[in-house]
């Protein structure tokens, strides 16, 4: 006999979610009665790969982790989602109903999940445009995301940013950046405020390999020294920057080290005990002693955006090589197998879940209004209505009051 229990993760360290907003709180499983106590409360070690550290006692690192059954569980269906919604998002944009550009991050879930599990909604998160999952994370539904990038008022910002501006002050998530480095002096910015407020809390600066060498990075970097900013440069290096090979294009591809006197690390971003558990580490870190740079190692299976078929400088054997070896969810989707967590019929009911969940998404943003030509002339101030604003026909314009 089976019994269904429902498992909920302890969310309460991200004390400024807004549960109205999460779709995916609840994972269920099916469980065998005498597996569920336990399967829901015995500890799961886990051994971490090896990593490379730059003027830093490796010594400090964690070399090991622990987690549980309910916890693979939901990093497994949360995963699952972020993956099978940029997946949907790529046949969207192929239909013509996403335009513009679109930068999708399948492959590199287990960077942003790990995050998510290592911060809290007090830290602060900035990245580039790269930036659907962790608005996920960080607050948005699939429903919220999807519906933005097809321009649909129902979006999170009313269709107005599109895929590469997502936003959630309340939960500190400081967007999605379309201009190539721009981040970063603004999540530098971020750490300054947090120290200057003295705030036990730390600024997480996302950038790709391809950012990684422009002079932006290193002149935040330099001040971040200076003044000791609890920041985290995060280089998430997926190996090419848009279509260019990181050794073709950098004279030193080691980018934990481009900090010069800042110490860094070098980890496999495929692997979410690693992430969470550096990050970690890194806040603690930081919050005594200053900036860190942290470069994780990833993937991506599409190409640099929608426009790259990502085919012309990899084969695809490499990329079929990289889901059959190093798959971030394919590890979880072991680690749960290896324990006995849960059969594989039970985590093919999990994908269909996720699978329904984003299904669902995709035909209700389908059917949402697109803003209005009103729309064009709100929030284009904090006090729109103390300026003046254009409208397409001057005769429309709106005058302050």
């Amino acid at each position: 006999m089976q019994s269904l229990m429902s498992f909920s993760y302890n969310w309460s360290k991200h004390n400024k979610l807004d549960y109205s907003l999460i779709e995916n709180i609840n994972i269920r499983v099916l469980y065998y009665q005498n597996q569920i106590i336990r399967q829901g409360f015995s500890t799961i070690s886990v051994v971490l790969p090896d990593f490379k550290t730059h003027k830093l006692d490796p010594n400090l690192l964690p070399r090991s982790a622990t987690t549980n059954p309910a916890e693979l569980i939901d990093i497994y269906k949360s995963m699952q989602i972020q993956r099978k919604m940029e997946i949907a998002c790529d046949g969207l944009y192929k239909e013509r109903l996403i335009r513009g550009f679109l930068h999708l991050a399948d492959g590199q879930e287990s960077v942003y999940e790990g995050l998510f599990r290592g911060l809290t909604y007090d830290d602060c998160i900035i990245t580039a445009y790269r930036d659907h999952c962790i608005a996920y994370l960080w607050g948005d539904t699939p429903h919220q995301i999807i519906a933005e990038m097809m321009a649909k008022r129902t979006g999170s910002t009313q269709g107005k940013g599109g895929s590469m501006h997502y936003y959630n002050k309340k939960n500190n998530f400081y967007g999605g950046h379309g201009i190539v480095g721009a981040q970063i002096p603004l999540g530098t910015g971020l750490a300054f405020a947090q120290k200057y407020l003295k705030k036990p809390d730390i600024t997480v600066t996302l950038f790709g390999d391809g950012a990684a060498n422009q002079g932006q990075v290193y002149e935040a970097a330099n001040m971040a020294a200076l003044w000791k900013l609890p920041v985290v440069y995060l280089i998430e290096n997926n190996l090419y920057g848009m279509g260019t090979a990181i050794e073709r294009a950098a004279a030193n591809p080691k980018f934990y080290t481009r900090g010069d006197v800042i110490p860094g690390i070098q980890i496999d971003g495929n692997n979410i005990f690693t992430v969470r558990e550096t990050i970690k580490f890194a806040k603690r870190y930081c919050l005594e002693q200053g900036p860190l740079f942290l470069e994780v190692l990833t993937y991506r299976y599409h190409g640099h955006s929608m426009s790259d078929p990502g085919l012309t400088y990899r084969t695809r054997e490499q990329v079929s090589t990289h889901r059959k070896t190093k798959d971030c969810i394919g590890y979880i989707r072991k680690l749960i197998q290896d324990n006995s967590v849960a059969s594989e019929k039970q985590l093919e009911q999990i994908d269909d879940e996720a699978q329904e969940l984003i299904d669902k998404a995709v035909e209700q943003s389908k059917k949402d209004p697109e803003p209005s030509v009103a729309d064009l002339t709100t929030d284009v101030y904090a006090d729109n209505d103390k300026h003046f604003i254009r409208g397409i026909l001057y005769k429309d314009s709106i005058y302050p009051k």
